[in-house]
């Protein structure tokens, strides 16, 4: 009489899938940089799409207060970016939403030659998400902020190919604009890309995301995460500006203003001019 087979206790794998699934939620970093039970080590594109999906969520869940900065470091400042992703001189322009929203990140492969001047800049035009005009004392309040900016995407066309005989920057482009307070735009915004213009120009290339973040349905975005890396790595920032304008208080649903003389925007002293 043959011996009998022990019986195996065998886990369903659909309650595998679900604790591998809680694993990565609640440990996303660490879930994918050793991962026992995956056959292959999960690819680099696919750990930054986990590391920035989880970031921007957690990102557009806070609430800005009045009197605190407008800019929050992301990941000690450090960015996610990976430049063996580098193929070659272009922008990935993400489609909008299905609300003409650019919730997705545009991301630019730049490059010295992609640095331009403003003398090719023309009338801005179209209208993104959330667009309710608004002036103090004769300045707006709101601007059509671009993801990649027009001084760092010289000879990018809009299906983000390079094109030397095209001399000016990105313009009027849909899926690289979105309703931007003055103050986000022109004090914030402008500082990192300024970081870029001088890498680009000492004859590094760069890569480069931004991406406007939206809560649920809203029509404006709460901010926009910026990070950016270098091929020799002097450059390097991940950050999180809040999208907000000194004295005004913003309905994020809609995009329209109310004029509140006491919120204030606090800005670093290495900021203040």
């Amino acid at each position: 009489m043959g011996r009998r087979r022990k019986s195996k206790t065998v886990l369903p794998s659909t309650v595998v899938v679900m604790l591998l699934l809680v694993l990565a939620v609640a440990h996303p970093q660490q879930f994918l940089k050793s991962n026992p039970h995956s056959g292959t080590p999960a690819s680099t594109t696919e750990k930054q799409a986990a590391i920035k999906d989880v970031t921007a969520e957690k990102l557009v869940k806070m609430d800005f207060h009045s009197g605190e900065s407008p800019i929050v470091t992301v990941n000690n400042n450090k960015s996610t970016l990976q430049m063996n992703a580098w193929k070659k001189n272009t922008v990935v322009y993400s489609p909008l939403d299905n609300l003409n929203r650019t919730s997705s990140p545009n991301t630019g492969y730049l490059e010295q030659r992609n640095v331009v001047n403003d003398e090719q800049r023309t009338r801005q035009y179209v209208q993104p998400t959330a667009w309710h005009q608004k002036k103090d004392n004769g300045e707006a309040i709101i601007n059509r902020g671009h993801l990649i900016a027009y001084s760092i995407s010289g000879g990018i066309a809009q299906d983000g190919d390079y094109n030397q005989t095209r001399e000016s920057g990105d313009q009027n482009n849909p899926k690289n604009l979105f309703t931007q307070t003055a103050f986000s735009n022109q004090r914030l915004q402008t500082i990192y890309e300024k970081k870029i213009r001088e890498a680009l120009r000492n004859g590094h290339r760069v890569i480069y995301q931004a991406q406007p973040l939206f809560r649920g349905q809203e029509l404006m975005a709460r901010g926009i995460h910026l990070q950016a890396l270098s091929d020799d790595g002097s450059l390097n920032f991940n950050v999180y500006l809040f999208n907000v304008q000194p004295r005004y208080i913003f309905d994020y649903q809609s995009g329209r203003s109310t004029k509140d003389a006491s919120f204030q925007v606090a800005l670093p002293e290495n900021l203040k001019s």
